[in-house]
């Protein structure tokens, strides 16, 4: 796997033990293989035992994440598209959840709704399924030079997209034939992200079609804890 939060789990130590020794053998980022040592402790054994499993509780599921996370961007090496995190987070932990996504290689998407307009189907409903009307309306209402990105289930929609100025398209549950035709219809007009459906198996297909992005919510919310555990020498 690849590590992550190991700050957290030092500060987890610290704070039940203000004296505890610490050497860092595998520091944020650092792929690991079973058996290596990622912190060496030594200290009282309550403050170790009380700080074990909240310093475990961060660093094995921010390391799931980065780890998941490494899988695909190695999944899509030599190609340009770059594997992007979601806003599918577990309540309070979004900015340790994308710091870990970083640290396996990826790149985080827009972390609040503050950061860019994403117009996805239940806006284009509520717009009478006009995507020109919508790309409008945010464009009135979002602060000037603010990103406007168009979620489109077909071709046609991003024909519309493109029509209406949009600069970012986001193509979801397209097939690959789909979404070779929608990177040529956007080449130099505007940037593609692929999302919906991507697997470890299909990530590299995706990749091929020539899009620009992947976003992957499992990165954030499924991805399985790395096995790591505290024992005494």
């Amino acid at each position: 796997g690849v590590v992550a939060g190991v700050p957290l789990a030092v500060t987890a130590f610290r704070q039940l033990d203000p004296h505890v020794e610490i050497r860092i053998d595998a520091r944020d980022g650092t792929p690991v293989k079973k058996g290596d040592v990622v912190l060496h402790l030594s200290g009282a054994a309550r403050g170790l035992l009380s700080a074990e499993r909240v310093a475990l509780n961060f660093a094995q599921r921010l390391s799931g994440v980065a780890s998941l996370t490494a899988q695909y961007v190695k999944a899509v090496a030599g190609t340009s598209a770059k594997i992007l995190d979601t806003r599918k987070t577990t309540p309070g932990w979004r900015m340790l959840e994308k710091y870990a996504v970083t640290c396996g290689g990826g790149t985080n998407h827009r972390a609040t709704l503050a950061d860019a307009v994403l117009i996805k189907d239940n806006h284009l409903t509520a717009c009478g399924g006009d995507v020109g009307v919508a790309v409008q309306r945010a464009r009135e209402y979002a602060p000037k030079g603010m990103l406007v990105q168009v979620e489109c289930d077909t071709v046609a929609q991003v024909r519309a997209a493109l029509a209406a100025g949009t600069e970012a398209l986001l193509l979801d549950n397209m097939p690959n034939h789909a979404l070779r035709e929608c990177v040529e219809l956007a080449r130099g007009k505007a940037w593609t992200e692929a999302s919906g459906g991507v697997s470890l198996d299909t990530v590299r297909g995706i990749a091929e079609t020539g899009v620009d992005r992947i976003s992957i919510g499992a990165l954030t919310h499924s991805a399985p804890s790395l096995d790591l555990a505290l024992d005494f020498e």
